[in-house]
């Protein structure tokens, strides 16, 4: 039984592509500051944030909800590195290696959800 979310792979891997998201976006132009790498940066950090305040809820259901939330959130974050690559903030090799963790990320929300979503119904 895991003692914290702290221990979660995903929660450790969600909260690694945050810290990498605010060292990419350091270098944004600094008219976005207020734009694009303020939302950027928001939907990273809603990324583990989520996957920590579902783990502290009380029902599975609602944990698995705010996994969907964190889900969202990447979905979100995917896109906007997208667009940030587009317009020419971010080198395609930086968009490659956080869409790597971004899948990574992606995969294992899903299968947690998953085992979650199993559990329930079993109960």
């Amino acid at each position: 039984m895991l003692k914290s979310y702290k221990e979660l792979t995903v929660w450790q891997k969600a909260y690694g592509l945050c810290l990498d998201v605010y060292r990419v976006t350091a270098s944004f132009p600094a008219e976005e500051r207020y734009g694009l790498v303020s939302q950027v940066r928001r939907a990273a950090v809603s990324v583990p944030s989520n996957i920590a305040e579902g783990y502290g809820r009380k029902t599975t259901g609602e944990y698995v909800q705010l996994l969907h939330v964190a889900y969202a959130s990447l979905c979100e974050l995917e896109t906007q590195m997208l667009l940030a690559v587009d317009l020419g903030f971010l080198r395609p090799e930086q968009a490659d290696s956080l869409k790597g963790v971004i899948g990574d990320v992606e995969r294992l929300l899903k299968a947690l959800i998953e085992s979650l979503k199993r559990k329930q119904s079993a109960t």
